[in-house]
């Protein structure tokens, strides 16, 4: 794979980036881990918990600030040091910055209230029409029947922007069901997107939105430390939310890089997409809960807690380097594949079961 000429200039840029926002995030966890337990926001043991004792939640308030002071600080100080795209508008940046402190602060209504599922969804709709109000909207895909793109306008970009970005955040949330998971995919996927985002396949080369990749990754990879098995703090409604609409976004600006983030974190978004689809089967709420996503089956099939984490590490690692090797409708292409085979997967994970019992 090829980089840019001034990809090497721009590294020293992205490490101390990285460095800072994950130092930021993990001091300013355990002070957050305070708070959550003298408000009660914890999540406590349940059938469907995998944590035996209370787990203080709201763990994405570190996230958030730590990418939100590095993203900031980035845009006034990295225009000296690398070209910002075209594409990228002021509004965008505030829409990014705006919108992720936005869904984080719902978010954190959520942690303490534990609002209904229908609440939710409307907070991650509202989230979606502030991405576009700011001009930030999917505009053309990568056309999986041929070469070229595929071209959206007016209320086809709007409906499908606000698909793009209520799906990614309820993808995350899916996934967030073990420690360090949904934090650990979002890293390798902000860590792929930034490198990618170097390419000349990516219009030349974005060095630009490779910082803001990278301050997402250091955000995360400081609160990693806490959330890992055994976690201390989870992420909470505020990390999913903010997390998928911030993934969501990084991935529309500039190119639409929407089949490269299809690819990277098709997990989750298969994983999201298939459970959906067997409740709504069942004639249950595609929120209802239950057992049934990737992570419960590996645990039931009788992987432990970090192992069942570490494989999924590794199947997105393998993703995003599918997406840093292919171009195009092949990347359609590799996540219709990855699809079939979850699917088939997952048929012989419900044998399993059947043959085991309960």
């Amino acid at each position: 794979m090829n980089f840019i000429p001034s990809a090497a200039g721009v590294v020293p840029v992205l490490l101390v980036v990285l460095a800072a926002a994950a130092a930021i995030s993990f001091f300013l966890t355990p002070p957050i881990r305070r708070a959550a337990i003298r408000l009660d926001a914890v999540d406590r043991p349940g059938i469907r918990r995998v944590n035996t004792s209370p787990v203080p939640r709201g763990g994405g308030v570190a996230v958030t600030v730590a990418f939100v002071v590095l993203a900031a600080l980035a845009a006034n100080a990295v225009f000296r040091f690398v070209p910002v795209p075209s594409t990228v508008q002021p509004g965008d940046l505030i829409g990014l910055l705006f919108g992720g402190v936005l869904a984080a602060a719902f978010g954190v209504i959520d942690d303490y209230f534990d609002l209904r599922a229908r609440w939710q969804f409307l907070g991650q709709i509202v989230l979606a029409l502030v991405a576009i109000v700011f001009g930030i909207t999917v505009d053309f895909i990568a056309n999986p029947f041929g070469g070229g793109i595929l071209h959206f306008e007016g209320l086809v970009a709007v409906g499908f922007t606000v698909l793009w970005v209520a799906g990614m955040i309820n993808a995350i949330n899916f996934i967030d069901g073990l420690d360090g998971l949904s934090s650990g995919i979002g890293l390798i996927a902000a860590i792929t997107l930034g490198v990618i985002s170097l390419t000349p396949q990516v219009a030349g080369g974005q060095p630009f939105i490779t910082v803001l990749c990278f301050a997402l990754a250091g955000s995360l990879l400081g609160f990693l430390r806490w959330n890992f098995h055994p976690a201390s703090i989870f992420t909470g409604t505020s990390g999913v939310m903010f997390l998928g609409y911030t993934l969501a976004v990084l991935s529309i600006l500039g190119t639409a890089k929407v089949a490269i983030a299809m690819l990277i974190l098709g997990v989750p978004i298969i994983d999201a997409f298939w459970i959906i689809v067997r409740r709504l089967a069942a004639g249950r709420s595609p929120f209802s809960p239950d057992r049934g996503h990737l992570h419960h089956r590996l645990l039931d099939i009788g992987l432990s807690h970090r192992q069942t984490v570490l494989l999924i590490y590794g199947i997105c690692i393998g993703l995003g380097l599918l997406a840093m090797l292919l171009s195009g409708s092949t990347q359609v292409y590799a996540f219709i594949s990855g699809f079939v085979l979850y699917i088939l997967a997952h048929g012989g994970f419900e044998a399993d079961e059947s043959n085991f019992g309960d």
